[in-house]
């Protein structure tokens, strides 16, 4: 049975029905999410670059106020570095001399560049500069401090990083990634776009966008390729660079109107495109290069004006396949390339060739090394004039330091080179720079006049023609670290942890015991810097008296709980021959022994006594065998009283007649076999020697004997009796 509902596809893009398949777009969710990534690899990525309009003398006539319209040129010494566009109307170029560009131009302002003087420490504009080579250093401190000022507009005009993706290219371009913010402002302006891939399917195609006709407004707009049209509705990627050049026109306009420069630019979806096109239409406008556009762009261009093409490689290039255009060299197939060139740079110009790159937009570029340096016209002939040369060398390196974040100890240098020329004979030393200590001018210095003392010392240094300073090596430099001073207290915190004075109570602690008493003691803090030393011996003393007085007062409980006991009645068949003797002999004295409490259960430990001596000054001792407190100063005679005191009492107890001591346990009899010791040895009812007892053993130990004894028929058949672990019995 067949609905009478007509078929929809499944898919939710598709409900337009008979036209749904036609408005799906050539790329995918996955592009899509790899534009918000930045990735290299996206079609739908969006780079531009940034390049100041003849930047030199764009600084020279803000400097100056001139008029834009005004013709002027930057000079250096005879010649001319920087020309501007008015005073291009006149057919300069920076191969001309003075003479000439004055004969062209009557009206040109020429503005030498700025310049280190001997002597000084600082550069500065000098309107006689040109006529003093020998003694003037060129200065481009200037341009760089402005280039810096730009940058920083820049920045401040895009969103914050990590969407924000700025590459400092040189001192007058730079290039953005623009993927990241062009994303965003995709999903804003169109919502069907900004919700998951249907089915959860990365690999989804896109709907086609749902503009017809897009607004270039004044874009110098590159043509398609032949096989393209402007009938052809647009797709994602003609929409990316559409919102891309609306952000680079933003950037432009805030350079413009904040600093007075103007700088053209290039929207394309590579670093390479991208540079090419601000060079297409200058000055002050910008060029958008569609990807349906790029092999049209690029079938104009001579290869060796492609970035990394020029050089060897380009010449190279052009000697092998006898053309310099890009268009011809599209008919070299890549086995070709690679043949003449190389597996990996045949592929590579394979590649550049069609518009294809995947160099990424580096926030922050590595400078590897800085250079400052003179050509003598005439030649020094003296070490002080060198010596002057190099205060100049490092005053111009040491700002560029700063720039590059040397005071905040983001990255510095580790070495210093100095090269010297003499004749046709090159020379250089090279030293490291300390790493303890900060880098300043007068560090640099100091290095710098030794190493040229080392090359002095071997010889033919004079007459000089050329000097070059330069540092090298950079490394990042430690992240985390803090000063001293992040380890240190202030203010409320610092009172608060300041131990409390002599006279003030201590601090307490309470001790609670297995009888329910509660005592409390001083409560010793570890705490602050004092846990940095070692204790004081006070410390360690007035520990050991509450060890000793614990011990005291252990002995004293012993004692109480053995009188006890021996005080307590007993079964006359109990008695032990050897408690017998004791009690019969009223004068037998003791030996000083240390008592033991008895326990019942080997696994059950007396609670721990407490002390009430404390020491209450650092200038007394208590003794833990008196309490009674001592000075310091005579603690070790005091000890030395006790120990002739123990001595004496050891001599008084061994000329005595010897007695023996029981031990009994607390714990109650259990019926055995009874066991006497004679002599040391165990003897059941028959009397049958059983050797002699080993410590820890019952007396004894176990008997199957059944009859009593002579001697000893009070006793209680099966009754035993235990001896303390470690003690003896004697036998007379």
């Amino acid at each position: 049975m067949s609905s009478s509902q007509p078929f929809l596809p499944s898919s939710p893009l598709s409900l337009t029905a008979g036209r749904g398949r036609h408005r799906k777009s050539r790329f995918t969710y996955r592009h899509l999410s790899q534009l918000s990534l930045s990735s290299t690899s996206c079609p739908l990525r969006v780079i531009a670059h940034i390049d100041l309009d003849a930047f030199y003398a764009q600084c020279e006539m803000v400097r100056l106020g001139v008029s834009a319209d005004q013709p002027l040129a930057v000079q250096q010494w005879q010649g001319l570095i920087a020309i501007n566009y008015p005073a291009r109307k006149y057919g300069m170029n920076r191969h001309i001399t003075i003479t000439e560009a004055k004969k062209l131009c009557p009206n040109l302002i020429m503005q030498h560049v700025a310049t280190w003087k001997e002597g000084d420490e600082k550069w500065a504009y000098h309107e006689d500069a040109f006529a003093h080579i020998a003694t003037h250093k060129v200065s481009l401190d200037p341009y760089r401090l402005e280039s810096r000022r730009i940058l920083a507009c820049i920045k401040d005009v895009l969103p914050p990083p990590p969407i924000q993706r700025v590459e400092k290219a040189s001192v007058d371009e730079v290039f953005l990634d623009l993927s990241a913010q062009v994303h965003s402002i995709l999903l804003e302006r169109y919502p069907e776009i900004s919700g998951p891939a249907p089915y959860d399917d990365p690999t989804e195609n896109l709907p086609r966008p749902p503009t017809t006709a897009l607004e270039w407004n004044t874009d110098a707009l590159v043509d398609l390729d032949d096989t393209e049209t402007e009938d052809d509705d647009p797709d994602w990627d003609d929409i990316v660079m559409l919102v891309g050049s609306e952000i680079v026109r933003l950037v432009r306009a805030a350079i413009l109107e904040r600093l007075q420069y103007t700088c053209s630019a290039g929207v394309a979806r590579n670093k390479m495109i991208a540079k090419l096109g601000s060079a297409h239409k200058k000055p002050n406008q910008q060029t958008v290069v569609r990807n349906r556009a790029v092999q049209q762009f690029l079938g104009g261009f001579k290869f060796t004006k492609i970035r990394n093409l020029g050089g060897k490689l380009g010449d190279q290039v052009v000697s092998t396949f006898g053309t310099d255009q890009v268009k011809e060299l599209l008919d070299v197939n890549i086995e070709q390339l690679k043949s003449k060139l190389g597996d990996d740079t045949g592929s590579w110009v394979y590649q550049v060739i069609r518009g294809d790159d995947l160099s990424e937009v580096n926030s922050r570029t590595q400078i590897k090394s800085m250079l400052s340096a003179k050509s003598f016209r005439p030649s020094i002939n003296s070490f002080e004039q060198a010596v002057r040369w190099l205060r100049i060398f490092v005053a111009d390196i040491f700002s560029r330091l700063v720039e590059e974040g040397v005071l905040e100890n983001k990255r510095r240098p580790k070495t210093i080179n100095l090269h010297h020329r003499q004749g046709g004979q090159m020379r250089s030393r090279q030293a490291p720079i300390p790493t303890g200590r900060a880098i300043d001018e007068a560090l640099l210095f100091d290095l710098a006049k030794h190493l040229l003392g080392q090359i002095i010392v071997d010889g033919r240094a004079w007459p000089c023609a050329n000097l070059q300073l330069s540092v090298g090596g950079f490394e990042d430099g430690p992240t985390g670290n803090r000063g001293i001073g992040g380890f240190l207290v202030r203010g409320e915190e610092a009172k608060a942890m300041r131990p409390t004075s002599r006279g003030t109570e201590h601090q307490t602690m309470n001790i609670a015991y297995e009888d329910g008493r509660s005592e409390k003691r001083r409560k010793i803090d570890d705490g602050g810097i004092q846990k940095f030393f070692p204790k004081r011996e006070a410390s360690r003393e007035e520990h050991d008296e509450d060890l000793a007085a614990d011990e005291s007062m252990l002995m004293a409980t012993t004692r109480s709980t053995s009188s006890d006991y021996e005080k307590a009645p007993r079964h006359t068949g109990d008695i032990d021959p050897y408690d017998a003797a004791d009690a019969n002999n009223p004068t037998t004295t003791n030996p000083p022994v240390t008592p033991r409490l008895p326990h019942p259960d080997p696994l059950i430990v007396p609670p721990r006594i407490a002390t009430t001596v404390h020491q209450s000054s650092l200038d007394t001792y208590f003794c833990p065998k008196c309490t009674k407190p001592v000075p310091f100063s005579g603690k070790e005679e005091h000890q030395d009283w006790h120990f002739a005191k123990d001595l004496q009492a050891q001599d008084r107890s061994t000329s005595t007649s010897v007695t023996t001591t029981s031990s009994i346990s607390t714990s109650k009899p259990t019926l055995t076999s009874t066991n006497v010791l004679l002599g040391g040895k165990a003897t059941d009812n028959r009397g049958i020697s059983k050797g002699p007892n080993k410590p820890g053993d019952g007396v004894g130990g176990s008997s199957s004997g059944t009859g009593g004894g002579s001697g000893h028929s009070g006793m209680q058949q099966g009754q035993q009796k235990r001896v303390e672990k470690g003690q003896s019995r004697l036998a007379f």
